[in-house]
């Protein structure tokens, strides 16, 4: 019997504590190191992490690129953090807000010797806590001793996992709707303590037979406030109205605000839009990929509810790719092309240049 945290236990209250501003320990190829989101660092904790050793900052490589500091390690850069500088200087690298108004940060120093693995594993859970992808990052000698003295979260660099936390159902409901008087809403939970998503299935689909399915990423600017910058409310109404139309079909709804990158990422990247900057340079400059969404979450649950093959609703080519991937044959492709706007010409515009949306 064993009362200790597993391994997905240990990676949620990992993210919670980035997300509180407390470090975790990483450790990976015999090495060890502290690791804080500079998002939520305070003072006194930089000085604490100064008092262990060398900090340094890892940025993702669309960061570094933003701010011309080398990238070593391809994939990120490890920068120097100067004695004589402090929050103020590692928060203006960390966050692009001002970077037009003071567009000179430098000269940044790069490291280029040693791995950069543990780096790597901080800033990708910084990007699973949904928080800015920038950690600092301190090297220490005995991970564990510190650790346990501290009382802080232990991860191994390999307990960061790039597949995707087993779904299992919590619990569904009939849920009539404007759209179908014959609705029912099923909730799926991670293994690993992070966020639930919803399948909405209209009437009764036949499970030997293709299903029209919709994958719909949550948007509260689109789906609940109506917003115009984006075609998204318009495309989960149109979806839910013809599924009830043709009387079958399932909805996933997926939270994964923002391309996957969080609500308050996405505002910081729609404030870097009114400067300019389309969706795709936006979330570059913030130290994201184009599209940081994995949409085999929903083949999991379709999986899961008994579906084999799909209609897929969708304008996204690469959906249609990781649906085949994950075993569902997708016997036909169903555009969805409705809610464009003065406002959002430009960003539909940029989905069909950069990203391969085929409007």
């Amino acid at each position: 019997m064993s009362l200790a945290p597993t391994t997905p236990e240990r990676l949620a209250r990992a993210r919670g504590d980035l997300r509180m501003g407390v470090p975790v320990v990483l450790t990976g190829g015999g090495r060890a190191a502290v690791v804080v989101a500079v998002e939520m660092l305070n003072a006194g904790r930089l000085a604490d992490m100064r008092a262990l050793g060398r900090p340094e900052l890892a940025l993702t490589l669309h960061r570094a690129e933003t701010l011309k500091a080398r990238a070593y390690d391809g994939d990120l850069a490890r920068v120097v953090v100067p004695e004589d500088q402090g929050l103020a200087w590692l928060r203006a690298l960390a966050d692009p807000k001002d970077d037009l108004g003071t567009p000179m940060k430098g000269p940044l120093q790069s490291v280029r010797e040693g791995a950069a693995d543990l780096h790597r594993a901080g800033l990708a859970l910084a990007k699973s806590a949904r928080l800015l992808p920038a950690v600092l990052v301190v090297g220490v000698a005995d991970g564990l001793a510190l650790a346990k003295r501290e009382g802080l979260t232990l991860l191994a660099v390999d307990d960061i996992s790039t597949e995707v936390s087993p779904l299992y159902a919590v619990s569904a409901a009939r849920v009539p709707m404007a759209a179908s008087q014959a609705g029912r809403v099923h909730v799926f939970r991670p293994e690993d303590g992070g966020e639930e998503h919803y399948a909405v299935e209209i009437g009764r689909p036949d499970r030997s037979q293709p299903v029209l399915v919709r994958l719909h990423s949550a948007c509260f600017t689109g789906d609940v406030l109506g917003s115009l910058k984006c075609d998204c409310g318009a495309q989960l109404q149109a979806a839910l109205a013809q599924m009830g139309a043709e009387g079958a079909g399932v909805l996933l709804y997926l939270n994964q605000e923002g391309r996957g990158i969080g609500l308050a990422n996405k505002m910081r990247a729609y404030s870097l839009q009114d400067q300019g900057f389309d969706t795709v340079e936006a979330n570059h400059r913030l130290g994201f990929e184009d599209d940081e969404r994995d949409f085999r979450i929903g083949a999991d649950i379709l999986r899961k509810m008994g579906f084999h093959s799909v209609r897929l609703m969708t304008n996204n080519p690469a959906k249609i790719g990781v649906m085949a991937g994950c075993g569902l044959a997708v016997t036909e492709r169903v555009p969805l092309r409705v809610g464009k706007t003065a406002q959002n010409a430009g960003y539909l515009a940029t989905k069909a240049a950069k990203s391969g949306h085929l409007l």
